[in-house]
């Protein structure tokens, strides 16, 4: 079966390293398609909102190879818009995405594709020897683990940049924000099969790491949106039923204990925590209510679309198979 090869890589100011990496992908790519994993390949550069030279680089490159494309943006929009746009443009029948401060290493594109061709959906890489200060590695160590516990997803490396997935799983994803860092978590969601292999990984030598504290605090954010999105995204009713239902039934027992001191016991001096039963059998029936909006809103704009995405196959009656 032919298949082609895109290859997505996001750029914010990496004028030093374009050149180089330009090489070996041509290199490693060339050498892909003489091995008969892929008939062809094209190679899509996105500028981030570039303040250097990277776009001038990448269009000197453009003039002298017809395989490379560059996407780019207005201002710096976000590692996941990037993403998205690629992914939008590209026809390859595989796609890797990959950074582009060479850190990754183009040479395991053939291993990846190998592994994909295993009957995976998405090959994630891992950066098992990480080239990367120990304030970079502590803070990716702990969102790792704590991602994995609460996602059930068993991986090593999520924010892994270098991925290679079928076409019809990025034709599946809509991400934003920091959600890059979870689209194993998202493509899992979806029923595909994911997997991630160890990867060589390099130290930076060009340009600087565009990942400090506030990133890290946005991902916690998202870790939230992706945490909810994969539990209760075709059932909100489950989230916010079970939070309303706690509180109204905590609301409705205290209010029980009062009435029954008051009628029964004949005193009544707590009106403070009247208050509070009241409270939450209000919020109780309030969480309800939004469970049964977002089952609305499921129902009514959803439902169809999301039931075609779970569709594996489809084998029209009356015709054989071949």
């Amino acid at each position: 079966m032919k298949q082609k090869l895109s290859i997505i890589i996001p750029v914010y100011n990496e004028e030093g390293s374009l050149p180089e990496l330009y090489k070996q992908l041509s290199k490693h790519s060339s050498e892909t398609v003489a091995s008969g994993l892929i008939d062809d390949y094209d190679i899509w550069f996105i500028s981030d909102g570039c303040t250097d030279k990277s776009e001038q680089v990448i269009k000197q490159i453009i003039e002298t190879d017809g395989r490379i494309g560059l996407i780019s943006f207005r201002k710096n929009f976000g590692k996941a818009a990037a993403l998205q746009a690629g992914f939008r443009r590209c026809k390859g029948d595989v796609v890797i995405t990959m950074d582009a401060d060479l850190q990754d290493d183009p040479a395991d594109i053939p291993r990846m594709i190998e592994k994909l061709n295993e009957g995976y959906d998405l090959v994630s890489g891992w950066k098992k020897n990480r080239k990367d200060s120990i304030e970079k590695r502590l803070p990716s160590k702990l969102f790792n683990k704590v991602t994995s516990f609460m996602s059930g997803i068993k991986l090593n490396d999520f924010n892994c940049g270098f991925k290679a997935y079928r076409k019809e799983v990025i034709d599946s994803l809509d991400i934003y924000g920091e959600m890059h860092r979870y689209i194993p978590v998202l493509v899992h969601r979806k029923g595909f099969r994911i997997t991630e292999i160890p990867i060589e990984h390099h130290k930076r030598e060009f340009g600087k790491s565009k990942y400090g504290f506030e990133r890290y605090l946005r991902g916690l954010f998202d870790s939230f949106t992706s945490t909810f999105l994969s539990k209760f995204y075709d059932k909100p009713m489950h989230f916010f039923g079970r939070i309303g239902l706690l509180l109204f039934s905590t609301g409705f027992i205290i209010c029980a204990i009062l009435t029954y001191r008051w009628f029964i016991l004949g005193y009544f001096n707590v009106r403070p925590l009247l208050m509070l039963g009241i409270l939450l059998i209000i919020l109780g029936v309030q969480s309800i209510s939004t469970g049964f909006i977002g089952e609305l809103i499921v129902d009514a704009t959803y439902r169809n679309r999301y039931t075609e995405g779970h569709i594996k196959e489809v084998i029209e009656a009356g015709k054989e198979l071949k």
